[in-house]
């Protein structure tokens, strides 16, 4: 007869993992003798190697008291559901791993992947990194607002990044953020923006650069964002409401002649 640590010896496991396995019913637990010790005997060395194998597998422990009673057909029937499990699980872990290793880019937080192209696209072209930034968060907000949106605005933003004149915005807006709001190029960089915008609406139709589904209040946040880290963006607004176009996120015609007071407007 064994004590329980040369039983845990003979199966190679440790005293804690065979007392865990009492507590779970797995291995029945033998009366003390006479001196108040526990005596095993080779069956329940047995019966715990059976455990420790299985346990090993990967099978639950709540599942391997089914398996130790099992038939040969219960017990194929049973292995088969658990492998169909453990794949399920890898399947799973992998795409966690692949999450994990999208994250250390940095902009793969809270992004598409699809977006993230989007920003290495704009990089690649010389854009300022402050400029992809605005973008980045601009992104962040509209993919937890409208996921289902993003694949529809990515493939508009795709087939906008390709004009060069929104390129030439693009590069000519991260020259202007160091300067002050008051720099006479962002009057230029207004009267080229408008003269871009004007054309895709009328090409396109204003829906194209008019967004109806983002609604004002997120709007108004959005624009917030870009004043915030782009403060020329904020005179760029006056100057575009000039040339017929207002607003950032949500773009909308004006009469560029008039304003709120109905009088003539001056830049």
């Amino acid at each position: 007869m064994l004590t329980i640590g040369e039983l845990a010896s003979y199966a190679g496991v440790t005293v804690r993992a065979v007392r865990h396995y009492h507590a779970k019913g797995l291995l029945p637990e033998p009366e003390r003798d006479r001196s108040g010790y526990r005596r095993y005997d080779a069956g329940a060395v047995v019966e715990l190697i059976k455990i420790r194998t299985l346990a090993g597998a990967g099978v639950p422990l709540a599942r391997v008291r089914e398996l130790l009673q099992a038939d040969e057909q219960e017990f194929a029937a049973v292995v088969t559901d658990i492998d169909k499990r453990l794949r399920a699980e890898i399947r799973e872990r992998q795409r966690h791993r692949e999450r994990i290793a999208r994250l250390a880019s940095g902009d793969s937080l809270a992004l598409p992947l699809e977006v993230v192209g989007f920003l290495d696209r704009l990089r690649a072209l010389g854009v300022d990194e402050r400029i992809v930034q605005v973008e980045r968060d601009g992104w962040i907000l509209l993919a937890a607002h409208s996921p289902e949106r993003v694949p529809e605005w990515m493939a508009r933003k795709r087939e906008q990044i390709a004009d060069s004149p929104l390129i030439d915005f693009y590069l000519t807006l991260g020259q202007a953020l160091d300067h002050t709001e008051d720099d006479p190029q962002l009057v230029g960089m207004a009267d080229e923006l408008a003269t871009y915008i004007t054309q895709l609406a009328d090409n396109q139709g204003d829906f194209y650069v008019d967004d109806a589904d983002i609604d004002p209040p997120f709007a108004k946040l959005m624009d917030t964002l870009a004043f915030d880290t782009a403060p020329p963006a904020r005179r760029l607004i006056q100057l575009l409401k000039k040339r017929g176009w207002t607003g950032w996120t949500k773009l909308e015609r004006v009469d560029p002649t008039r304003d709120a007071a109905g009088t003539r407007q001056e830049d």
